[in-house]
């Protein structure tokens, strides 16, 4: 369930709390440089997220995975599960380029930090399974097996994630141009082999 934001201050420190995160990780942004960056009144985060910065961090991964899962069910209304890969290809390689490879995925920053705390490490968890949901549906419509459907489901998040790394660490982008082929190659093999 995606967390509803009830004020522009409260809005503002997510989307900036989503940019840190994705820039410098969760252990390096502090509450300091959400306000700053959100340009929110000094004592409103404490008003807004009286748990914490875990519960900031829950709400900010949650409120991320509502954007991108929206983003992927528009690509697939066609039906087409490419088109939902693509879409989510096009978006990581423009945030990519537009950073200089600085900004990687908020959710990860905050599910590979041991410090991040039970509930949001559980928001990271519930987001990256809400898009699998999005793309085994949109397999699962195309004719593949229900569990063939969320095994690449799985394989198109688990490859573009690591993907981002890869091209983050290496300051070029080839790597997710070359994950993309791969799955888009997978996801053609395996709707035409369910159309037989």
């Amino acid at each position: 369930m995606m967390t509803v934001i009830t004020s522009d201050s409260r809005n503002r420190m997510i989307q900036s709390a989503a940019l840190l995160f994705r820039e410098h990780g969760y252990s390096g942004t502090g509450f300091r440089d959400v306000i700053e960056h959100s340009g929110a009144p000094r004592g409103s985060i404490y008003h807004h997220f009286p748990g914490g910065k875990e519960q900031l961090a829950a709400d900010t991964v949650a409120w991320a995975a509502g954007v991108v899962e929206r983003r992927l069910e528009r690509a697939a209304q066609n039906g087409d599960p490419v088109a939902a890969l693509d879409m989510f290809v096009d978006a990581w390689r423009e945030i990519l380029e537009d950073s200089n490879f600085r900004a990687g995925c908020p959710i990860v920053a905050v599910a590979a930090e041991a410090d991040a705390g039970e509930t949001a490490t559980a928001a990271a968890a519930a987001a990256f399974s809400r898009w699998q949901d999005v793309i085994a549906r949109t397999l699962l419509d195309a004719g593949v097996s229900r569990t063939d459907a969320r095994r690449l489901a799985t394989l198109v998040i688990a490859s573009i994630e690591g993907a981002i790394l890869l091209c983050r660490a290496r300051q070029d982008i080839r790597p997710l141009r070359d994950v993309h082929r791969a799955l888009e190659a997978t996801l053609r093999t395996a709707i035409s082999w369910h159309d037989r």
